[in-house]
């Protein structure tokens, strides 16, 4: 893991956020030299500018870096710029930008570099945390979103089932949470869902579970959806639409950087962490469209698409989650392109039926510049799910509400009792921003995260 952060250093070079508005009284404030050189460089604090500023002797004094004028507007992360822009060195803010903790949270994430088949040095910047500040906690938060960042980065060749289950179990021993892995026989047996997805693969399925903290303590569990590469099965996605199908396990990374936070930060929770974990291929014994499966739950289920796959994966998993009735249970998984139609690559809808998990879960996404927002879990859209052979279908026809659909699907596998909230998530940035370079990401974890400290903390 990159130094994200640094001991107060008497050596440390200050940040100078300047915006239009407050440019010209920033630059009041520099020694003639500095005031000089970025008048002559043409500095106007436009969002995102970066500029060296030297001393006396030519030394390296101070950085001037550009703000939105509207706190409203600005992007809370812009000083995730700064690592690929500074020269080697600790640096401290000079003066306040809109948001101290989030332009230090932005600073730590901007510091990410995907190094594994390619060199690639790592930022020699680091900074002196802003006063008053929880460097522990943004640290915290910046190394789970490495973690969830190297996972989904990962090409599939690397990171099948097996490297998945291998990931989770080195994070597992870590904190000395409880480990077992179902392979084989007893997966088909327990999970028909998850096997029938991944049967056609020569990297065997598996569902993935582990738990950690005191029995006494209230039961959260995770369950993330870990499809290491989706082919579409024999509904076949066009080759464009595999290009980056490797992030399909992002569900499971994130549900792994989440829990990776909440053991870390020592929450008093019994955590659970359900991941299943398969790859949908293509080959003779593959699942087909019309075929039907029964589930975990007892429920049968008509493929109407074997490119939904993420959800019937997760139905085996939620259902055993249900099972020993968890007091809170999220799941996370990259499910439908209809997400990214409503709401972008940026924003992913939750559902949930808590009023007050929904409010809280909001809060803390805006407070944490982890964008989610919530979509309904639209009663009358249940028919559409329904089947003249089944239960249930997997995919209904139509087109419309796929999201929608989607959560309502796997509503069916959670008891009625059980508090439950599930994200869609995109798990990719498909073009850089400040503090998310593009590939692999981390979405909702955090937000989640402080939901969890501040429930049980």
């Amino acid at each position: 893991m990159p130094n994200f952060f640094s001991a107060p250093s008497a050596a440390s070079t200050p940040i100078l956020f300047a915006t239009k508005n407050t440019w010209d009284a920033v630059a009041a404030s520099l020694p003639a030299l500095a005031r000089a050189f970025a008048i002559a460089s043409g500095f106007t604090a436009k969002p995102g500018e970066c500029l060296a500023l030297p001393g006396e002797s030519g030394q390296l004094a101070s950085v001037l870096f550009g703000l939105e004028d509207d706190p409203a507007k600005a992007n809370p992360f812009h000083a995730g710029q700064l690592p690929a822009k500074l020269p080697a060195g600790v640096y401290h803010f000079g003066n306040a930008p809109h948001d101290a903790r989030l332009a230090a949270l932005g600073f730590a994430l901007g510091s990410y570099r995907f190094g594994r088949y390619k060199k690639a040095e790592p930022y020699a910047a680091s900074l002196v945390p802003p006063e008053g500040t929880d460097a522990t906690d943004l640290t915290r938060m910046a190394e789970a979103a490495m973690l969830a960042r190297d996972l989904i980065n990962t090409p599939p060749n690397d990171m099948g089932p097996d490297e998945l289950a291998a990931a989770a179990k080195m994070l597992a021993d870590e904190f000395g949470a409880a480990y077992r892995c179902v392979i084989g026989d007893e997966l088909a047996r327990e999970f028909p869902l998850i096997h029938a997805v991944g049967m056609a693969s020569p990297r065997a399925p598996r569902l993935i579970d582990f738990t950690w903290g005191e029995a006494s303590h209230p039961k959260v569990t995770l369950v993330g959806k870990g499809v290491c590469f989706d082919t579409g099965g024999l509904d076949l996605k066009p080759s464009s639409a595999m290009l980056i199908m490797k992030k399909d396990m992002g569900g499971a990374a994130n549900v792994l950087a989440l829990a990776r936070m909440v053991m870390d930060a020592k929450l008093k929770v019994r955590l659970r962490v359900l991941i299943p974990a398969v790859e949908n291929a293509v080959s003779g014994n593959a699942f087909r469209p019309l075929d039907i499966f029964p589930s975990r739950k007892g429920l049968t289920v008509e493929i109407g698409n074997t490119d939904a796959e993420g959800r019937l994966v997760l139905a085996d998993a939620l259902t055993l989650a249900c099972e020993e009735k968890p007091d809170l249970l999220i799941d996370l998984g990259t499910l439908t392109g209809a997400a990214r139609v409503a709401l972008g690559p940026d924003l992913p809808p939750f559902y949930t039926n808590d009023e007050a998990l929904a409010a809280d879960v909001t809060r803390h996404a805006q407070a944490e510049n982890d964008p989610l927002w919530r979509l309904p879990l639209w009663q009358p859209y249940d028919a559409w799910l329904d089947s003249k052979v089944a239960d249930l279908n997997n995919a209904p026809s139509g087109g419309f509400a796929g999201s929608i659909t989607c959560a309502l699907f796997m509503q069916r596998f959670v008891t009625a009792e059980t508090r439950w909230l599930h994200a869609d998530i995109y798990g990719w940035t498909p073009k850089a921003k400040p503090g998310r370079p593009e590939g692999g990401e981390c979405q909702g974890a955090r937000a989640f995260y402080k939901l969890l400290s501040e429930r049980y903390g």
